[in-house]
């Protein structure tokens, strides 16, 4: 059965320049459902995410997170609500921040900490997601003497610390060697199985990095949907090869993809 819409996008459209990079498109993502957004460069993802994550708007057309209007609504009020990790996160953190403070700070919607007032239950959580994600012993690291890896890592956590109803992540495996990638991915399945986690929307190029437990595909090509659907329909030799403009192959095997160019 169907959850309420978390993210409805209705006929958008995005222009820059004169030219539309985006749309038009009409695309829903609803309570417990987890999904992929897939496609070559240039295809409107990055564009996309930041639609649902608040930090631009469309050209045309409505976009409602988590049943509010963007545009009509006070985005400081929404945004705690959404948990994001995005590499211009990544740049707006002190590189002196201690890794248990980037976390802590989520719950106040803030990056650097100042004077806030945190409690146990606030130290606790930090704490216990920073296990979940394999760096608690970083906790008192600062941030600038992390891998890119472990940074990934403490920003996942630091985007589920405020308990967030939906959460977005572009590219959360890039950069990473293969064991980083096949563990993150592990955790990324544990978390899926939790019913009390967020809706989720990750972004990638990468059909390898779709973890498993995802439950619904996006496919973009040049700003548009080649298909959207149930993940199993959705990423299929026929429609990865009309996006990619290139002959592929899809194999699914132990809940993950994996892809191969036909000679």
């Amino acid at each position: 059965m169907t959850g309420r819409p978390v993210i409805s996008v209705e006929n958008i459209e995005v222009i820059r320049d004169g030219k539309k990079i985006l749309g038009p498109l009409t695309w829903q993502v609803s309570e417990g459902e987890r999904w992929v957004v897939l496609g070559p460069n240039g295809a409107g993802k990055s564009t996309l995410f930041l639609l649902c994550a608040t930090l631009i708007h469309p050209s045309s057309g409505t976009v409602h997170i988590l049943d509010e209007q963007v545009g009509k609504v006070d985005l400081f009020e929404l945004r705690p609500r959404i948990g994001v990790t995005h590499p211009s996160v990544t740049l707006e953190i002190p590189s002196d921040e201690r890794v248990m403070d980037v976390v802590l700070t989520s719950a106040y919607a803030i990056l650097g900490r100042w004077n806030e007032d945190y409690d146990l239950w606030d130290e606790s959580r930090a704490i216990s997601l920073l296990t979940a994600l394999g760096v608690r012993e970083l906790g008192e690291r600062t941030f600038g003497t992390l891998s890119e890896g472990e940074k990934k890592r403490v920003l996942i956590a630091r985007s589920l610390m405020a308990n967030p109803e939906l959460m977005l992540l572009d590219e959360p495996a890039s950069g990473l060697d293969l064991g980083g990638r096949e563990d993150l991915l592990l955790r990324f399945d544990q978390l899926a199985s939790d019913p009390l986690a967020p809706c989720t929307v990750i972004v990638t190029h990468h059909i390898e990095e779709i973890p498993a437990g995802t439950t619904h595909a996006l496919l973009l090509s040049s700003g548009v949907a080649v298909a959207m659907g149930a993940v199993a329909d959705v990423i299929t030799s026929e429609h990865i090869s009309k996006a990619y403009g290139l002959p592929i192959e899809i194999a699914y095997a132990n809940q993950r993809f994996t892809a191969r160019a036909l000679r």
